[in-house]
């Protein structure tokens, strides 16, 4: 099987793999630019064109991207530049040999202390540990750095002594400080959809729950 990477708006798909060995030599990338597109990634906050390597919002040219979003001329305009630029919202990266890596959604990104933080690359280090099954990072408001990141496991079975302080210590010998898991919830299940896609906003409620009844 060969990933790639594709939008409703590029009317299908944007990046390949040549053959099922390249796929398998770069098993995280979605492959290719397809011969009618160009993109680059470029700096959320400045909008400035980055390097290989460096991760930022991927934007996206073709003569196959949507002309717009039918009578909602607002939402055109916060999706497609005045030079034809697709903004994807995904932050992505490109490497030296112009493979695509896709980070995380922007919007999903938690922001602390000035840093941002993808829940994703959070999520991957949780599921590399032997206890947890399943996992999902959110944001959780906080009043000194805006946002702290909260993870909700599930245990694997049989591995009920599996602790918060076990699985926050996992987490922060491999990333930078900023990027610690800082509380950490114990779930039956990861609610998510039927496309498998984790449901946030229903972790976001149960957190804010879960502290109010806290305070209690």
């Amino acid at each position: 099987m060969r990933p790639g990477y594709g939008l409703t708006e590029s009317c299908g798909a944007a990046t390949f793999f040549v053959s099922d060995e390249q796929a398998r030599g770069h098993s995280a990338s979605c492959g290719l630019l397809l011969p009618s597109f160009c993109a680059k990634i470029v700096d959320i906050e400045t909008g400035e064109a980055l390097p290989p390597y460096k991760e930022g919002e991927l934007w996206m040219k073709s003569p196959t991207i949507m002309k717009e979003y039918l009578g909602n001329a607002e939402a055109t305009a916060a999706t497609i530049d005045s030079d034809g630029w697709l903004k994807t919202g995904d932050l992505c990266y490109f490497d030296e040999d112009g493979l695509l890596y896709i980070v995380d959604r922007i919007k999903e990104l938690i922001k602390h202390n000035g840093y941002q933080v993808a829940p994703a690359e959070l999520e991957a280090i949780l599921l590399s540990h032997p206890q947890i099954l399943d996992a999902a990072v959110i944001p959780v408001e906080d009043e000194e750095a805006g946002q702290i990141p909260m993870a909700y496991v599930v245990r694997a079975a049989s591995t009920d002594g599996l602790t918060e302080d076990q699985v926050i210590q996992f987490v922060a010998g491999q990333v930078a400080p900023y990027k610690k898991v800082r509380r950490v919830g114990f779930i039956s299940a990861i609610p998510r959809s039927p496309a498998s896609k984790i449901l946030r906003k229903e972790l976001v409620n149960l957190s804010s729950k879960q502290q109010i009844v806290s305070r209690l």
